[in-house]
């Protein structure tokens, strides 16, 4: 009975350094990643911009429902491994500027992610800056210390490496 009760204690323990050391991380974080991609700006705009084809590149995501637009922009939802989330593109500028944002406001994360292409010798150079808010403290504990505000950008880098 000992053993039980010290166990708990440890967990409780845990859970609240997690939640104080949540509290005390900033609400909002920015993270970028850069990556040289041997195609044109053009076809990597294509690519980034194909909304339906999503699915067939990007590890996680296995449906893609498209929403009304707004304000002449795509909106859309995306199916997954990490649930449904609601993307509307804020800005739209071929073939050089990309913004998105999550557009579900009950999530405990939310921001955007800019996209910014750059002719680099025969290739393109992408730059992604997330510009993000994690409003639960344990959901931010556990993404600058165990996910990393980098891990979605990387994951994504990586499969548009392999897609272009």
């Amino acid at each position: 009975m000992k053993w039980v009760i010290l166990g708990l204690a440890v967990v409780a323990a845990v859970v609240l350094i997690v939640v104080a050391v949540g509290w005390m991380l900033p609400v909002s974080h920015t993270a970028s990643r850069e990556l040289k991609i041997a195609a044109p700006p053009d076809a990597v705009w294509r690519v980034i911009t194909d909304i339906d084809a999503f699915p067939s590149w990007r590890p996680g995501v296995t449906k893609i429902e498209r929403q009304p637009d707004r304000n002449g922009l795509p909106v859309w939802a995306e199916t997954g491994k990490d649930g449904r989330i609601t993307l509307a593109v804020e800005r739209r500028e071929p073939p050089r500027l990309l913004v998105t944002r999550i557009a579900d406001s009950g999530l405990p994360f939310g921001g955007t992610w800019t996209y910014e292409l750059a002719p680099d010798g025969g290739g393109t150079r992408l730059t992604i800056t997330e510009h993000g808010e994690v409003y639960n403290p344990i959901f931010r504990f556990m993404s600058r210390f165990v996910f990393g505000h980098h891990g979605t950008i990387d994951a994504y880098l990586k499969a548009l490496a392999a897609r272009t």
